[in-house]
């Protein structure tokens, strides 16, 4: 009798564990809508798709690879590079048939933090919730050529034995056109505007340093990823230089460094910006949309925006970037937003976008 006690134990313990690690059952059911949309995420977080399409309404007309190159990525876009984090979740609306549920995303990038915001809808199927997840609609386009004509600049260097920085070349000649400094959110910005204005590819980047009285240095910082690195000639970029913990009324003067090197270069891809416009989102807030498409015939993996919003006197008011999720396939056109502050919104009479981007079989932004 006192051997039979511990081996019950032991079975017991055996089948529940064997129970708590039993993959879930395909037909999930949650409770309630916000319910079925936080379980559907938390398996899209642990990358599990077989149970996070186990949440999916099968009036949604989809499969779990399409829920897999939607939300874990494909074609080497910055999604693939990506962890989900935090979901919050919000129910809009709700009746015995259906609901809306509004799921704020976070998810780690290899750029930083992004987020993202998509109102679900939700159905109530054989007494559960089960989320409606439509397929997104694939473009497929017939076989084509796409005629290669862009320009091309490489450099001829001395050897194998010459480090990248350092060359026997004059540097491009670059020069800040314009420079503005504002105080937001407790740090001093600086941004403006820089231009190529050699007959060569840079490599170009803006440094400054803030002086205070008696020309003490208040910071120094230089351009990361609001700028465009690599300037074709006659090109202009945006740039942006944010000092944390700054006040404005305590610069006195701000010295400014435009660096830049020489560096090969070429036109292609060309990435066209389709229908820009300024709207309100879905909370509210104003936001840059539109559209971009691929014009070469090679796959833009990463997708990089500059937004330049300027005033009714030309002068730079903001500036601002946003990283693309999916990757940019040829001839096929993929939806931006660029965030727009409030406080500026309401002076913006122009702004213009320009487009970085990253490949796996070139690399660099």
């Amino acid at each position: 009798m006192n051997r039979t006690i511990p081996v019950l134990s032991a079975i017991l313990l055996v089948v529940l564990v064997a129970v708590a690690s039993r993959p879930q059952d395909k037909k999930a059911a949650a409770g309630t809508p916000d319910a079925a949309v936080r379980s559907f995420f938390e398996q899209v977080k642990n990358r599990n798709w077989s149970s996070a399409y186990s949440y999916v309404s099968p009036s949604s007309n989809t499969d779990q690879a399409s829920i897999q190159r939607e939300l874990g990525g494909k074609d080497g876009s910055l999604r693939t590079y990506s962890t989900l984090q935090e979901v919050q979740t919000k129910v809009l609306h709700e009746n015995d048939a259906e609901a809306l549920v509004r799921a704020n995303l976070q998810w780690s990038t290899a750029v930083g933090a992004s987020n993202s915001s998509r109102d679900v809808k939700v159905v109530r199927e054989d007494g559960s919730w089960k989320v409606y997840w439509p397929s997104e609609k694939q473009q497929n386009l017939p076989p084509q050529v796409i005629p290669v004509n862009y320009l091309r600049w490489d450099i001829i260097r001395r050897g194998p034995e010459e480090d990248w920085g350092a060359q026997n070349v004059e540097a491009p000649k670059v020069r800040i056109i314009s420079m503005n400094a504002i105080e937001r959110d407790g740090r001093t910005i600086v941004m403006g505007e820089i231009v190529n204005e050699d007959t060569v590819p840079g490599f170009v980047s803006v440094g400054a340093t803030l002086l205070g009285a008696d020309n003490k240095t208040l910071g120094e910082e230089s351009s990361f990823d609001k700028i465009s690195h690599v300037l074709l000639p006659k090109e202009v970029s945006p740039f942006r230089i944010d000092f944390p913990g700054v006040k404005l009324a305590d610069v006195k003067n701000v010295r400014m460094t435009p660096n830049s090197l020489l560096v090969p270069a070429s036109a292609d891809p060309v990435i066209g910006v389709l229908n820009q416009r300024i709207e309100k989102d879905a909370r509210g807030h104003s936001m840059l949309r539109g559209e971009l498409i691929n014009q070469s015939g090679q796959t833009v993996n990463i997708p990089h925006v500059l937004a330049t919003y300027y005033d009714n006197s030309g002068k730079v008011i903001w500036v601002a970037d946003a990283y693309v999720d999916r990757a940019l396939v040829p001839q096929t056109p993929v939806p931006f937003t660029a965030d727009l502050r409030e406080d500026v919104a309401g002076n913006v009479q122009n702004y213009r976008v320009t487009v970085n981007h990253y490949s796996l079989d070139k690399g660099g932004l």
